[in-house]
């Protein structure tokens, strides 16, 4: 380890400037990366347990720091979704240790074999799966993100550069160190998980601009933050910009799903971006089902923007406006619209989406399977809540976010979207002719 990588693992990063601090956390990281990516699976499995326990013991001091951002974060009049996305408890901390627990009950996931096959020269050639390298990732008030990010970034072999927001530096910094701990009891270069010393915005422009350093960024954010990442960086994103999710309640609807569902989508964590933000219902039963829907919505605490039919069975309902429509409300606000059938459901969702997660409740199999075939999102469900839209959930133990894009990684990133491959030809003295 060079003098600048250790004085900042120990917290000296004085008179660096941010380019300058980046390109050593970038050093260290590519050392650290190199080991990673030799290393066992049982190595880095290790890690991830060793992490796992170190975050069980150390509960009361993490929910300690946690409550001292949570205080500045309402001392400073942060909304209340983000409030819930910040704040820890002894649960969500379970949570956080049982998913590095389960990242280490899948597949290794580089060196997998993706694909093989054999030329008429005899020419072997192999696809196989090998770690990104060097990842950013950029986020916000959720400290759990620094356990996730990572821990999938590490069992896949590579290193993570993790840039918290201020709000969270107490949690994630400590949570940052018990991963450095975890490591280091496994025998694997504490520096592969490495915080950005510095709440200053100017080192997120300097992670963007580490083309040829940095490998790829990931954020984790709000708008304004992945906005940012998307127009300014120089270094290859994955990222989802809204999670703008739709629930379309068709003909052929349960009722009891219909409203269990809705229910569940939006108002069991409003703040995540796989809270339902809009409901569409085909008009043939809005009449019989909208004012049970919208009486538990209500129930629950939610408020409901909706156009003039929704308005009109669902008296508590406010006329929305068309910006309600492309609104990723991250509270307890949904918007409802009648549409004519699955046609203009999809119509709906192709204009004002965000490719993120949608949704059909329906008990006709046909009209699923056309859902699912016509909708272009990320993640496409049937008769299941949009708030399963979640790496965990999805059997990959955790997940650093849910990709929108079409290249690369699409839906929930875990451990196996963060590796590319290489091609391993084998021969036995073939010559090119021509």
């Amino acid at each position: 380890m060079t003098d600048v990588s250790k004085s900042l693992l120990d917290g000296d990063h004085a008179g660096l400037g941010h380019a300058g601090l980046i390109s050593a956390l970038v050093h260290t990281a590519r050392g650290a990366q190199t080991v990673l990516a030799l290393s066992s699976h049982d190595a880095r499995c290790n890690a991830l347990r060793q992490t796992a326990a170190m975050i069980r013991d150390r509960r009361d001091d993490i929910l300690q720091r946690n409550a001292a951002d949570v205080a500045r974060a309402k001392a400073n009049g942060i909304s209340a979704a983000f409030i819930d996305r910040l704040t820890l408890t002894p649960s969500r901390i379970d949570g956080m240790a049982k998913g590095l627990e389960d990242i280490t009950g899948l597949e290794d996931p580089i060196g997998r074999e993706l694909a093989r096959w054999t030329r008429p020269n005899g020419l072997d050639i192999s696809r196989v799966a090998t770690p990104l390298g060097v990842i950013g990732v950029i986020y916000e008030s959720r400290p759990n993100v620094t356990v996730d990010a990572g821990g999938l970034c590490l069992i896949a072999g590579n290193a993570a550069i993790l840039r918290g927001g201020s709000d969270s530096r107490e949690t994630s910094g400590f949570l940052a160190e018990i991963i450095g701990d975890g490591l280091q009891a496994a025998g694997l270069p504490r520096g592969a998980v490495q915080m950005v010393p510095t709440d200053d915005r100017g080192a997120v422009g300097a992670m963007l601009a580490a083309s040829g350093e940095i490998d790829v960024i990931i954020p984790r954010g709000g708008r304004s933050l992945v906005e940012r990442v998307q127009t300014e960086a120089r270094v290859p994103v994955f990222a989802h910009l809204e999670g703008i999710c739709h629930l379309f309640i068709d003909v052929d609807a349960d009722p009891d799903k219909a409203v269990t569902i809705s229910v569940n989508a939006k108002m069991r964590r409003t703040g995540i971006c796989g809270a339902a933000e809009t409901i569409l219902i085909d008009r043939r039963v809005a009449g019989s089902l909208l004012p049970d829907i919208g009486a538990a919505l209500i129930e629950a605490g939610c408020a409901i923007r909706g156009d003039s039919e929704s308005c009109a069975l669902i008296p508590q309902a406010s006329e929305a406006t068309e910006a309600d429509w492309s609104t990723e409300y991250l509270d307890s606000i949904i918007s409802v619209r009648v549409v004519d059938d699955l046609e203009a459901a999809s119509t709906h969702i192709a204009t004002y989406g965000s490719n993120h997660t949608d949704c059909i409740i329906t008990e006709n199999a046909a009209t699923a399977e056309a859902f699912l075939r016509e909708v272009d999102s990320a993640i496409v469900m049937v008769n299941a809540s949009t708030q399963f839209a979640d790496g965990g959930e999805f059997g990959m133990g955790a997940e650093i976010g849910i990709a929108t894009g079409r290249m690369h990684a699409r839906g929930p990133v875990g451990a196996a979207q963060l590796t590319s491959f290489k091609y391993l030809v084998r021969g036995n003295g073939q010559l090119r002719d021509g």
